[in-house]
């Protein structure tokens, strides 16, 4: 069932593959790093998360910090053009760690999202306007294109029939997203959200459809280090972003001691949430994926985690252009629900991260989430970047107890409890 490198592939690199559409990946002599295409492909994210982070903080920062009404409502429009760009890179990281992705149809498939994600990009900042259209019709030929193009090509009946079925899935969900896109206001955000549960609960339960059955999703086929290389890249371009905001909020306005201090405090923020999330669950998921007993489900367990992960990296870079731009005077509750909320669902995120590695959470998670949330209405009157340096400063207690933890002991393996 699993392709075994050909004679005739060794030694030559990455060749385009079109003798055999079908072929899974090798669990064993494969390669298990992404392609240059998965990179370029992560790359227009780069660009994606900064049109979703501009639009926070347009929205749900300063807009918001007029009601509490419109912060939530700005809020929830800015996570849900997210959670689409999130399922479409979900969908394509996983086709990739199935099937080979030298494979030309592969490619083909990587190249639609590409393009996809990028017209979803710089849709967003109207997407609740004019340019809803755009948004919705890149993500429809995101999701449509991927399982029609495997259901063509692929030889194997039973994995035909898991792509037939989510075919027909997104194919219904996509006429929810094209009518949306040419209503108004809030009939478009609740048909958009409507779409987006639909697809969430057909893949949780195995893309069930009459006639057709459904999957077990802990009997799929992936291959577990390139799928956990995959999620670790896309914490880095999360993480990345953060540092791209903080260079451009401190680059757009003169300096001062204020913004000065606040540019340190987002570096510094940065570099612990690369640490806490490398220390040690970051550094062997890919061991734990292959570990486990049913590696797809911890491998669909770890795309809900990064994904909370990386919601939580966003709005810490929202609360890094926010605290550098405006450094002194009073904080509003939504300035405090990126500044300081970014960094408890990070922990939060990763707190479950350690779970799937482990089996186990760590104290200093819940005690650092607790440590952030609950001083909140005691920072509503002190200057925003009062409440960023004492995020820092939860940070800092984390990552210096995972190190503390690790100290003098060899490194821990992987248990996974899945």
């Amino acid at each position: 069932m699993l392709r075994l490198p050909h004679e005739s592939d060794r030694g030559r690199g990455p060749a385009v593959r079109t003798a055999e559409p079908a072929a899974l990946r090798s669990s064993g002599g494969g390669p298990d790093r992404a392609t240059f295409l998965e990179l370029f492909f992560d790359l227009v994210y780069v660009f994606a998360l900064t049109r979703i982070s501009a639009r926070a903080f347009e929205d749900l920062v300063l807009e918001g910090g007029q009601t509490g009404w419109t912060a939530v409502t700005g809020g929830g429009k800015t996570l849900l053009l997210l959670l689409a760009l999130w399922a479409v890179w979900q969908g394509t990281a996983w086709t990739t760690s199935r099937y080979d992705p030298h494979h030309l149809w592969l490619q083909v498939i990587v190249i639609t999202a590409l393009i996809s994600a990028m017209v979803m990009g710089v849709a967003i900042p109207r997407a609740f306007s004019h340019s809803g259209l755009m948004f919705a019709a890149a993500y429809v030929v995101a999701q449509v294109s991927r399982p029609a193009i495997l259901v063509l090509v692929l030889h194997r009946q039973q994995y035909r029939r898991l792509k037939l079925r989510m075919l027909i899935t997104f194919c219904a969900t996509g006429v929810l997203w094209l009518a949306g896109a040419l209503l108004p206001g809030s009939a478009r955000v609740v048909l958009w959200t409507t779409a987006l549960l639909l697809e969430y609960l057909a893949a949780r339960f195995g893309w069930p459809m009459p006639g057709l059955g459904r999957s077990t999703v802990s009997r799929w086929d992936i291959h577990g280090e390139h799928l956990a290389e995959r999620y670790q890249q896309i914490f880095l371009v999360a993480l990345g972003e953060t540092i791209l905001l903080a260079g451009l909020a401190f680059t757009r306005s003169p300096t001062s001691p204020g913004m000065v201090a606040a540019f340190a405090v987002a570096l510094a923020t940065s570099v612990l949430l690369w640490r806490i999330y490398v220390q040690r669950a970051g550094q062997i998921l890919g061991e734990a994926v292959t570990r486990a007993a049913h590696p797809a489900t911890v491998g669909r367990s770890a795309a809900d985690t990064h994904l909370v992960m990386v919601i939580g990296v966003v709005a810490t870079a929202i609360g890094y252009e926010l605290v550098i731009e405006h450094p002194a005077g009073h904080n509003e509750l939504p300035w405090l629900a990126v500044i300081l909320g970014g960094p408890a669902v990070f922990l939060a995120g990763r707190a479950r991260f350690e779970y799937e590695v482990f089996g186990r959470v760590s104290p200093s998670r819940l005690v650092g989430i607790a440590a952030l949330l609950l001083p909140a209405p005691l920072l509503v009157r002190l200057a925003p970047l009062v409440a960023a340096i004492l995020a820092a400063v939860v940070l800092t207690a984390v990552a210096v107890a995972d190190a503390r933890r690790a100290w003098g002991r060899p490194p821990e393996e992987a248990a996974t409890p899945f």
